[in-house]
């Protein structure tokens, strides 16, 4: 599988979020919980939940170390880093989230920009997946995999550009 970027003049078709707002993360111990963002990962942290896998890129609204990168630091947990441009899935990010759900466990670092990396994990997790990630200047969204969910993650990745 060849990284995929966003096509020019599609740009806007990747604004329109998936899923619904919330206002906290819930704790369902059910169900796959995927943080994507910093503040999220850090916000269900704070709340005592810790995600299956967060990615994270350890910048907010584009800003150095978050409070959530520190405290990995701190922690000493093992992080797998990929890098991963803006506006783009690389392979090695596609392929470290597919490692992460296999063990149902990880911390993915982004070197770039994980904004689009709710696209892999839509599609590799499986149904009843709960992914939360951070929509700038509104809050937090979560999206559960199901069969819809999937087809409209299925259709935006189709619509991007393969990339070496």
């Amino acid at each position: 599988m060849a990284g995929k970027r966003i096509p020019q003049g599609k740009e806007n078709e990747f604004k329109i979020p998936l899923g619904i707002k919330i206002k906290e993360i819930q704790n369902n111990d059910q169900n796959i919980l995927i943080t994507v963002g910093d503040v999220v990962s850090l916000t269900a942290r704070n709340a005592g939940i810790i995600p299956d896998i967060s990615v994270y890129d350890g910048k907010t609204e584009r800003r150095t170390m978050t409070k959530f990168a520190a405290l990995v630091r701190e922690l000493g947990e093992n992080v797998v880093i990929v890098n991963n441009p803006p506006g783009t899935v690389t392979r090695e990010l596609f392929d470290a989230v597919r490692n992460a759900l296999a063990r149902k466990d990880g911390l993915i670092r982004v070197n770039g920009e994980e904004d689009l990396a709710v696209l892999p994990c839509i599609l590799l997790a499986p149904e009843g997946t709960r992914i939360v990630y951070g929509w700038p200047g509104e809050g937090m969204m979560q999206v559960t995999t199901t069969g819809i969910t999937k087809k409209e993650a299925e259709r935006l990745w189709n619509m991007m550009e393969d990339i070496e």
